[in-house]
């Protein structure tokens, strides 16, 4: 601890004598096991087995007693089944609730504003110590989780959530909030997809510079300790781009044939995932041309985009056992890596560091190009996603075209033309992720919280205002409209109906960070007062 406020001490001080902030590399912990690599064929037996509803069930319990005992006892009875397997467990291990929450009462139910404020002390939770031998990570701040299945923090969902805590007037748990992510980039070089063992193989979209701009301490130490935090971030994002040539990949990035440089998501591992396993091991059966650790690994890269899954990542746009993630360019992150390169130029400037300043500048330029080359598809008019196998831009209209928007990488015209495209996607209830229907929850007719606030906020940016409003009041009109009925704020909304969204590999989920976050964020409006446009889709007003 003392080594680490000696640096960033230094780094301050650097600053305030106006010489070049050295990005100091992290000093990475060693990766914990995961739990099926912990627990082995016990793992695997219990998930085979179907014990749980929910894979991640078993992934999450909390041995109770030393774990080579554990196993000591399972390998002398490894043949246990059904029935007594289970007694076995959970004899053994404390295992997590999978049963639903249940909605308050329509007689009791809280106006929708004052039920998101109550949620934030029911989704916060405190982890500075973790029971030996379970995945939960470790965390020093308290922190404010999805909700449901989802009891841990999660990387890309905490931004929207934060969104909302600013106008509950919660400032101390963003801030709370950007030094726990400080804090896992410190340790393990990158933000894990959530805080769990098994999540420490991959990241998900880097939202962090994002948060890093909702913290209220403008003070030069503050400022130069965020920086050294996405710096480390942006190096986990670019790890191996030395020595990858032109038409080839390495981990997350890839260097395109004109020998510029675009990123992908990948995960580090290729096995079978602890929170759903069963569901992964099942799909690799029905690839048999595949080596299984290929499939594996496609559907983690799938994980670490955050939408798992998507038609966005299949190769014939219709079915799971084509999954391609690793040889798909997204638009999504390269114009979210485009908006860091940026953002740390812009602190790198404000803090006096020129040359950091400049290299993050040439980067986000080079970048900027590259995504106007291969991810604009100008005979339709939008942004989309590359197949480095077909050597093409997409066809497909999905709502991460919004994200050039949101970040800025969008000239006026091809905003103007991508918003028009985006409004094929808008319906009743706000904007579909894709216009693809294959069962899966990150396709039609699905819609989420954080699509809706980077659409509305690119469109707003490139002062396309009715588009923007648009899928705002469908937004709130969904979300109101479920809550009015049932009491619950859910994950996602199917937008053609204003009603429950559906598909993926487990059961709908409420809590529910990310909705509460945004739709508090669209209430508020710009200058954090209630919106008319709020006002008019309250429960009182139906």
């Amino acid at each position: 601890m003392k080594h680490r406020l000696r640096t960033h001490c230094l780094l301050a001080l650097a600053v305030v004598v106006g010489q070049p902030v050295a990005a100091a590399p992290p000093s990475v912990a060693a990766v914990p096991q995961s739990p099926s690599e912990q627990f082995g064929d016990l793992f695997s037996a219990v998930q085979a087995q179907r014990l749980y509803r929910d894979s991640k069930t078993f992934a999450d319990a909390v041995p109770r007693r030393p774990v080579a005992a554990i196993l000591a006892d399972w390998r002398h009875g490894q043949l246990l089944t059904g029935e007594v397997l289970r007694r076995f467990v959970e004899h053994n291990f404390e295992v997590p609730d999978e049963s639903a929450p249940v909605p308050p009462p329509v007689a009791t139910r809280a106006p929708l504003v004052g039920h998101i404020d109550g949620l934030w002390p029911v989704l916060t939770r405190t982890a500075v110590q973790v029971p030996r031998g379970g995945s939960a990570l470790a965390l020093p701040k308290p922190y404010v989780v999805p909700g449901g299945r989802f009891r841990e923090l999660y990387y890309w969902d905490s931004y929207f959530t934060m969104l909302g805590l600013q106008r509950s007037h919660r400032q101390d748990l963003v801030e709370n909030m950007i030094a726990d992510f400080g804090d896992l980039i410190e340790r393990y070089g990158h933000v894990p997809n959530g805080t769990r063992t098994y999540y420490l193989s991959r990241s998900q979209p880097p939202f962090f510079y994002l948060m890093a701009g909702l913290s209220t301490n403008g003070s030069t130490a503050a400022r130069a300790r965020r920086l050294g935090w996405m710096r480390a971030e942006h190096r986990f994002w670019m790890a191996g781009e030395g020595g990858v040539q032109p038409g080839e990949a390495a981990r997350r990035v890839v260097r395109m044939v004109d020998g510029t440089l675009l990123n992908r998501y990948w995960d580090d591992r290729d096995t079978p995932r602890d929170e759903s396993w069963r569901e992964d091991v099942a799909l690799a059966k029905l690839v048999p041309g595949r080596p299984a650790s290929a499939v594996y690994r496609d559907i983690r890269a799938a994980a670490e985009s955050g939408w798992d899954f998507s038609s966005r990542w299949m190769a014939d746009g219709r079915t799971l056992a084509t999954l391609r993630t690793t040889r798909i360019v997204p638009v999504d992150l390269n114009s979210l890596m485009y908006g860091m390169e940026r953002s740390i130029a812009s602190e790198c400037t404000a803090l006096g560091d020129r040359g950091c300043a400049a290299d993050y500048t040439a980067r986000a330029d080079a970048r900027q190009a590259a995504i106007e080359r291969y991810l604009w598809n100008g005979s339709r008019g939008f942004y989309a996603d590359y197949s480095l196998d077909d050597a093409r831009v997409s066809g497909d209209p999905t709502a991460a075209m919004a994200f050039p928007l949101f970040t800025g990488v969008a000239s006026d015209e091809q905003a103007l033309r991508t918003g028009t495209a985006l409004a094929a996607l808008i319906g009743n209830g706000g904007l579909a992720t894709t216009q693809r229907t294959t069962g899966q929850q990150w396709d039609a007719p699905n819609g989420w919280a954080p699509l809706q606030w980077v659409a509305v906020a690119g469109l707003r940016r490139y002062r396309q205002d009715a588009a923007a409003e648009s899928i705002e009041r469908g937004w709130l009109t969904a979300v109101t409209h479920e809550y009015c009925a049932s009491g619950r704020l859910l994950e996602k909304y199917d937008v053609t109906g204003s009603k429950p969204g559906g598909g993926g590999e487990y059961p709908l989920q409420d809590g529910f960070g990310w909705t509460n976050g945004v739709t508090l964020a669209m209430l508020a409006g710009e200058n954090g007062q209630m919106t008319s446009l709020g006002r008019e889709v309250s429960c009182s007003a139906r």
